[in-house]
């Protein structure tokens, strides 16, 4: 997307948002003839400073503006509501909680409605500022390309596929390699290129030619940088590599690579860590400390066994850690090769409420203190699922780069429990992929939420 229109479409909705949940506080109080000189009214704007604080903890928990989200009406429709759901939740409990006998529980209540009838009206806006920015020619790139090979055309239709606010004005290539008919204009010829680009004002030159196949291309891109033009080359590397990948360098040198990985950076992992270390010892002091006795207890009465299930699993770089449980199943010896199912007859009536209720996985938090696990991260499988599933996805693997984790990517969007078929597979391999290119603490601290909600709401398919 264009830099420019994602920032202006992003500061846009950031404002308007905030504005109608000030507007929706204010016309409430109004409404009510609330006294702004009264002391009384400094309850209300306290309880507002709140309100603004929570929605931008809300909108970082859904990455509401991120560019993948805005650039699309129903996902941001949908992530805006959501959003909204979230933030009403937290408010309700802090009003109720709290009892601020100060507020008025009808005028807290009329905001909150009035604050999501602005949500809804802003959204109705959307197409119309969207289709507004779109329409503002300081906010367009005008690119030319030059070269008019299959590189070329398919720049040409990802630029008309997926970007935002890019003129593509026409290509520029030598008469005698121009061979077929295009729907933009093809300017000759390659020595031309700087006046092609004064004359239609161009902001963004792509070179699909490269200075080792056409010496002028080194002029041009000299040229370019003193007309204020950016010049970008666009290298044909589909005889080396067949998919994306990211480009490094060590000084002079060129690396590429199939990802990027924000977890290879070493003030990351140290970040990471120490979110680990902090949460999980507090959860080792103030819950494990009392839970693991009490349900110990619990599982002895329950059924004859171990009070922990310990389990060999596939962990970082491809090695082995036992991964510590509640047990939750009669002592069976299929443990180690059949994943739990629906039903399962194996599973103790405690062991289902355990599972339900994500108890079971308590104990991972000493994994996680020991460092063999991380909060966040794709789930450890056992040994014998790793062999088989690697051998369904290529990538498989790949998410082993990571620490396993209590929680991941894949977790919060709906894929845990029973795996049925390859599909399913292929589907949480992609999420912790992203996952793996994607880390961020914030994101880190967004499925730590989610996932904590989920938990409260239950999940059908914890069993």
């Amino acid at each position: 997307m264009n830099r420019v229109f994602k920032i202006y479409l992003q500061a846009t909705f950031i404002i308007i948002d905030l504005a109608m949940l000030c507007i929706a506080f204010f016309f409430t109080t109004h409404a009510y003839q609330l006294n702004y000189f009264d002391n009384e009214i400094l309850f209300y704007f306290y309880f507002i400073c709140i309100n603004i604080i929570t929605w931008f903890i809300c909108i970082i928990v859904f990455s509401l503006y991120r560019e993948h989200i805005i650039i699309e009406f129903e996902k941001f429709t949908k992530r805006s509501f959501q959003t909204y759901i979230l933030w009403l939740s937290i408010n309700l409990i802090l009003f109720l909680e709290f009892k601020i006998q100060q507020l008025d529980q009808k005028i807290v209540l009329v905001y909150f409605g009035l604050f999501f009838l602005g949500i809804a009206f802003n959204r109705v806006l959307y197409i119309g500022i969207k289709n507004y920015y779109q329409n503002k020619d300081f906010l367009f790139n005008r690119v030319i390309i030059i070269g008019y090979n299959t590189v070329a055309t398919k720049l040409a239709s990802y630029f008309e596929e997926e970007t935002v606010n890019i003129k593509l004005i026409g290509f520029v290539e030598n008469e005698q390699f121009i061979n077929q008919i295009s729907h933009y204009p093809v300017f000759s010829d390659i020595r031309d290129t700087i006046k092609i680009a004064r004359e239609n004002k161009i902001q963004e030159i792509y070179s699909t030619i490269s200075p080792k196949d056409n010496n002028e291309i080194y002029e041009i891109m000299s040229f370019a940088e003193k007309e204020c033009i950016r010049f970008k080359l666009v290298p044909n590397l589909n005889a080396f590599v067949n998919k994306s990948f990211k480009v490094d360098f060590i000084r002079d040198l060129p690396i590429l690579t199939l990802r990027t990985e924000p977890l290879e950076d070493v003030g990351n992992k140290i970040l990471k860590r120490a979110l680990d270390i902090i949460i999980s010892s507090l959860v080792i002091v103030f819950i494990l400390s009392w839970l693991i006795p009490l349900i110990a207890i619990l599982i002895k009465l329950n059924s004859k066994g171990p009070v922990f299930f310990i389990q060999q699993r596939t962990g970082k770089n491809n090695s082995i850690f036992n991964c510590l449980k509640f047990r939750t199943m009669k002592t069976n010896a299929f443990s180690d090769k059949i994943q739990a199912t629906k039903h399962d007859d194996r599973i103790t009536k405690l062991g289902a409420f355990l599972r339900k209720s994500s108890l079971d996985e308590f104990p991972q938090f000493i994994n996680v203190f020991t460092g063999e696990m991380s909060l966040v991260g794709p789930r450890p499988h056992m040994v014998k699922h790793t062999h088989d599933y690697s051998e369904i996805v290529d990538e498989y693997m790949t998410r082993l780069f990571l620490k396993p984790g209590i929680t991941g990517w894949a977790q919060i969007n709906g894929l845990r429990g029973e795996i049925k078929n390859d599909k399913e597979v292929m589907l949480r391999v992609s999420n912790d992929l992203w996952y793996l290119e994607n880390w961020s603490i914030l994101l880190d601290i967004k499925i730590i939420i989610l996932t904590f909600f989920n938990i409260i709401k239950g999940d059908k398919k914890a069993y």
